[in-house]
């Protein structure tokens, strides 16, 4: 485990478009993988619903976790290439990218990421957050809290996923 000291968490800044492109890319398949040019639209329309962990010892960005608001209750493919789908004022949060580089995992980066991401977002009277994730990481969702609602509809990448459901009511 990390001295979660060592991290800044925050929003992510224009300038760290690359980097965080580039950590997508470590991070999933390049079928799955967003797109720079849509990770750009995303940091530019949405800052606000990324969560940076900025390791200061290192200077780099460890990992982050990103998604859009909206009214919507149901996961869309469309929200993972079409920031302009994001509501400010949206009581759901998409879920669209959980990253950590593979030198920081397994150190309870990624729970103490969506621990930190729940807070703030209930703390901003959001009331829903979804996400989708292949089968081997229901488990890994379901003890941070959320719902396996099963195999959705979703098929981006070409992969089929569950939807987790995580509500952030009392």
């Amino acid at each position: 485990m990390f001295n979660f000291d060592r991290f800044e968490f925050r929003n992510v800044r224009p300038s760290e478009i690359d980097e965080t492109a580039e950590i997508e890319l470590l991070c999933f398949p390049e079928n799955e993988a967003c797109k720079r040019e849509h990770m750009a639209e995303r940091v530019k329309t949405a800052p606000e619903t990324f969560l940076i962990a900025y390791d200061r010892i290192n200077g780099k960005i460890a990992g982050f976790l990103t998604g859009l608001a909206t009214e919507e209750e149901s996961f869309r493919d469309e929200y993972f290439t079409d920031a302009s789908l994001h509501d400010p004022r949206g009581k759901t949060v998409l879920l669209l990218g959980l990253d950590v580089r593979p030198e920081y995992r397994h150190h309870g980066l990624g729970s103490e990421l969506m621990q930190r991401y729940i807070k703030r977002e209930r703390g901003r009277g959001r009331s829903l957050l979804l996400l989708t994730c292949h089968s081997q990481l229901v488990g890994f969702y379901e003890n941070l809290g959320f719902e396996d609602l099963g195999i959705g509809s979703s098929s981006w990448g070409g992969v089929r996923w569950h939807d987790m459901l995580r509500r952030l009511g009392d």
